[in-house]
């Protein structure tokens, strides 16, 4: 079964992005009632992401994005694994953006 990357996305140095611990609760157990929901599907349950270095042929330096967290599911189609996500707790509860869903294609074999 083909398999997707979903990347939850936000913003944490937005004001109010932090909610208080009865929200935290509230959305960590129905986070995890979404992953209950979907066990059969999540192939890694991924988990918060960290500060972010890009490296280029430059170096390495400090940089920022709007990617939180991850998690990757397979699906019988990318529609199919994008609706797993609709009404998710990330976005509903938490201050979160959204969730990115892209396919994890076969790396290219050498000719």
């Amino acid at each position: 079964m083909p398999k997707f990357l979903a990347i939850y996305t936000g913003e944490p140095d937005k004001p109010g992005a932090r909610p208080d611990d009865q929200v935290i609760a509230e959305g960590m157990k129905a986070w995890g009632d979404w992953m209950a929901r979907y066990a059969s599907r999540i192939i890694d349950a991924g988990g918060p992401l960290g500060a972010t270095k890009k490296v280029t042929s430059a170096g390495v330096e400090d940089t920022h994005n709007a990617m939180a967290a991850y998690v990757i599911v397979e699906a019988e189609d990318h529609e199919t694994a994008a609706q797993m996500f609709i009404d998710h707790p990330h976005f509903r509860i938490f201050p979160g953006l959204g969730v990115e869903v892209m396919p994890c294609l076969p790396v290219p074999s050498a000719p």
